[in-house]
Parts: C-alpha cells; sequence; structure tokens
C-alpha cells in the first residue's frame, strides 16, 4: 500500500505540479493586481460585517470553517517535515506559496459564491458546482466530486488522527486506539449537527486554539531574540541555494516548501471554495477576500511561528537527499519522522518537560476541528452527486460512517503511510481544481472589477450577475429579482 501510494505521488507530485502552483498564484496575483496587498484592509472588515442566516452561515463562521481546514497537522507536523527533507529554505518557499497563494484563494473562493445553490434549506457550492455551471463540464465536475469525497473522507483524515494518537501517545502513554475511540466520538456528535454546529464549534475553537498556539511561540522566540537575524540569512541562503552545507538540495527546498505550503494554507485545492460557498453575503468578492486572508493567517501566522520555534532553538535536521537519509545539518538527532518532535523538542528548551504534553493537545485541537471541516466538505459533493433528486440521507449517514472509519484507522496506522495516502488525496484535488480557476479566470476578474466599481461609487456591493455577464448564476439571479421586485 505505501509503495502504490508514493508511486501515485510521484505522479501526482510531479515536479511540474509544483510549479504550476506556483505559477497559476503568480498569474492571478498579477491578473488580479495584486488584490491581497490592495485590498487587505478590506479583508480584516470584511471579517466581522457578514451575518449568518437560516441558509447560510456569517463570514466569520465561513472563516473559521475553513480555517478548521486549513490548520492542522500541516501547521506543525509539516513545517517540521518541510524543514527536515528541504531544508531550512523550505520555509521561504511556504511564505511565498502562501503569498501568491492567496491570490489563487480569492479567485476560487469567489467562484464557489458565485456558483453556489440553496439545496436543502443551506448553501451549497464549491469547485464541482461552479465547474459544472461555469465551464458546463458536468463530466469533469463529477469526477472532482468524486475525487474530493474519496480525498476528504477516506484519504486525508488520517493524517489528522494519526498526528493526535502519537503526539498522546508520547505525551501521555495512551494508546492510540484509545485516542482513535475518543476522538470519532468527539467528531461523530459535531458532524451529525450539521454545518450549522461545525460553524459554531470552529468560530469558538479555532480562534482559541491558534491565538494559545502563537502565545508560546511568541515566548520562545522572545527568548530567543538574539538569533532572529541569523536564522532569517538561514532560510534565504537555505531557500537560493548560497548556503555552503545546503546549496545542493535548492529544488528540494521549493519542493517541499510549496507541496507542505499547499497542504498547509490549500490555496488552489479547492476545499475553501466549500466554505466561502456557505456564506451569507450580499457579493461573492466579500468572501472570497475574507478566505485569501484566511491563507495569511495559516501560514504566514502559524506556520510561520513553528518554523521559529524550530529553526531559533536547533530543534531540527535536515536529511541529505543523495546520502542514505542520515542527518548532515542541525542539532536534533532523533530520528526523521513525520510528527511533531521538532516542535515539542522546541518548546522544551524553554519549557522543560511541557512540549509533549503541549503540542499533543494543540494537535488535537488543531486536528480534530480539520476532520471536522472535512467531513463539510465531502458531504457538500455528496450533496451535488445526489442533488438531482432529495439528498439521499443514508448516502449521508454512510459518509459519516465511512469517515469516522478512516480515522480511526489513521489513528492505529503508521505515520508514513497516512501521509502517503492523505498526499495521493490532496494531488487528485490540485490537478482537477487549478485546471478548473484557470478556465474561469475570466468570471472571477469581472467580479472582482464589479466590487471594485461599486466600492468607488461608495456603496455597498451587491452582486448582479447579469451585470458582470456571468451566466447560470441561478440563486443570485433568483435573489437580485427579488431585490429588483421589493424596491
Amino acid at each position: 500500500m505505501l509503495d502504490f501510494a508514493n508511486m501515485l505521488n510521484g505522479i501526482l507530485w510531479h515536479d511540474f505540479v509544483i510549479y504550476a502552483c506556483l505559477g497559476v498564484g503568480l498569474l492571478f496575483s498579477i491578473l488580479t493586481r495584486f488584490v491581497q496587498v490592495r485590498h487587505f484592509k478590506d479583508m480584516i472588515k470584511l471579517l466581522f460585517t457578514g451575518k449568518k442566516s437560516d441558509a447560510g452561515v456569517s463570514s466569520f463562521q465561513a472563516l473559521s470553517v475553513a480555517l478548521s481546514g486549513r490548520v492542522g497537522t500541516g501547521n506543525i507536523a509539516g513545517v517540521a517535515t518541510a524543514i527536515a527533507l528541504g531544508g531550512p529554505g523550505a520555509v521561504l518557499w511556504m511564505w511565498i506559496i502562501a503569498f501568491i497563494g492567496s491570490a489563487s484563494a480569492f479567485v476560487e473562493s469567489a467562484l464557489g459564491q458565485v456558483y453556489k445553490e440553496k439545496q436543502d434549506g443551506q448553501y451549497r457550492g464549491g469547485p464541482a458546482y461552479y465547474i459544472e455551471k461555469g465551464i458546463g463540464w458536468k463530466w469533469f465536475a463529477a469526477i472532482f466530486a468524486v475525487a474530493t469525497v474519496l480525498a476528504l473522507s477516506l484519504l486525508m483524515p488520517g493524517i489528522q488522527s494519526n498526528a493526535i494518537a502519537s503526539s498522546m501517545d508520547n505525551a501521555f502513554s495512551i494508546p492510540t486506539w484509545v485516542t482513535g475511540l475518543a476522538i470519532i466520538i468527539i467528531v461523530g456528535v459535531i458532524i451529525f449537527g450539521g454545518i450549522k454546529r461545525i460553524a459554531n464549534v470552529a468560530q469558538v475553537v479555532v480562534p482559541f486554539m491558534a491565538i494559545a498556539y502563537i502565545i508560546f511561540a511568541f515566548i520562545i522566540i522572545l527568548v530567543n531574540i538574539t538569533e532572529i537575524p541569523a536564522i532569517i540569512a538561514l532560510i534565504f541562503s537555505s531557500a537560493f541555494g548560497t548556503h555552503a552545507a545546503l546549496g545542493g538540495i535548492i529544488g528540494m527546498a521549493i519542493k517541499w516548501g510549496v507541496m507542505r505550503g499547499v497542504f498547509s494554507n490549500e490555496a488552489g485545492q479547492g476545499t475553501g471554495p466549500h466554505a466561502a460557498a456557505a456564506a451569507e453575503v450580499s457579493h461573492p468578492a466579500k468572501q472570497g477576500l475574507v478566505q485569501s486572508f484566511s491563507v495569511y493567517i495559516d501560514t504566514l501566522v502559524v506556520c510561520s511561528a513553528t518554523a521559529f520555534m524550530i529553526l531559533l532553538t536547533g530543534m531540527y535536521h535536515v536529511v541529505d537527499p543523495k546520502g542514505d537519509g542520515t542527518t548532515f545539518i542541525g542539532n536534533f538527532t532523533a530520528e526523521l519522522e513525520r510528527g511533531p518532535a521538532f516542535t515539542q523538542g522546541a518548546i522544551d528548551t524553554v519549557f522543560p518537560g511541557f512540549g509533549s504534553g503541549f503540542v499533543a493537545i494543540a494537535l488535537f485541537f488543531f486536528a480534530f476541528t480539520t476532520i471536522m471541516a472535512y467531513y463539510y466538505m465531502a458531504e457538500t459533493n455528496v450533496a451535488y452527486l445526489l442533488r438531482k433528486g432529495n439528498v439521499n440521507k443514508i448516502a449521508m449517514f454512510l459518509l459519516k460512517v465511512v469517515l469516522l472509519a478512516a480515522v480511526f484507522f489513521g489513528a492505529i496506522r503508521e505515520a508514513d503511510l497516512a501521509w502517503a495516502l492523505g498526499e495521493v488525496g490532496l494531488g487528485l484535488m490540485v490537478w482537477l481544481n487549478l485546471i478548473a480557476i484557470l478556465i474561469l479566470a475570466k468570471p472571477a476578474l469581472r467580479v472582482l472589477k464589479d466590487y471594485e466599481q461599486q466600492m468607488k461609487q461608495g456603496v455597498d456591493p451587491v452582486f448582479d450577475p447579469k451585470k458582470c455577464d456571468i451566466e447560470n448564476a441561478d440563486f443570485w439571479e433568483n435573489e437580485y429579482k427579488k431585490d429588483d421586485q421589493s424596491a
């Protein structure tokens, strides 16, 4: 199984895909005239302006659900793995993919809003919807929906539960099967309550866990403040191949920085649009900007906190890709494993004996909210596949069972297999979604232009798809007609 998964990853994560992620993000940054910089103030303001409704959640709740998916194991274990396999320079490439990827996040999330539908009393949307409505390729939309259901319910949840279980075992000697059972009970209670319960939990847990983690990181950074110039120099010299020891792995720095960056912030992956579509807003660009900001929070804040903790304290190592897998730089002597040991070691340098427990608790909150978000996104794609009739309650129940089984299995299996399967799922989604958003660039740019024109006029932007020459935006056409009639 591991060999087969690695073989698939060799195809799905070929160097071409790595550079495609960078290229698409850069292209959208240029086409939107760096929307992620120009509208930074709007991003923050819009976080708290949207109001929830019977059918939709608020902008902040949608952001919290999206961050539930983005802020997870990748922010702790993923960053450590990127440094180990790509050197400290991988951190810079994570920053770069976050910055340019935030433009991709705007595009895909705005499209998620444009082509959303109202099903069973709640908003549904995502890549499958905008592929069918925007491009007209129902077969391609179905492929994405099936791939997403498989990825988010079967392949990727195991990464999150594995990290929780292994860290709980290391910190508190709790057997992995016990942790696995606890996770599925808690997650089960939440996901059986639907998107409203998921959003309500996310808006409380996500800010709490992120702030607590950043506070600890800040303390460790403050203790090692004099080392920051040297660490920043190390990151840049490693990223561009000028470091004496790390000059030969510049390609690995780019590969692992981008790969782990995409895994963590999910920009261009196609997960963010699901949460974006659930928001109650008057214009798609509003939620596009909010979701773009979530990429900053994930990578430039949370991932950076992890990276600086590890590098400042020397709790890392870099594996020579041409050698036998041994360390050739760094002070951390433990065996390379795709887990949180690096971060635990970093915290222990300032809070002796506290690292394992804190990281275990942090991972629990980070990862269980990610599993929760995965379920909602998988459910949305099941709803898409079955939307021609009433959504099959049996299918939704089976989806919950499959996801909870995958969570338990992930908790007790080897970490290498969990990550390999998760990377297969991620790779499938990235391939399909990048193609779709490139084709649909024009509608997304028209949405942004319309938003900016209305802002210049000093009015609260309201979306009219006909004004933007966008077809098949059925939900918005109906809403605009209602507003017109009431006026």
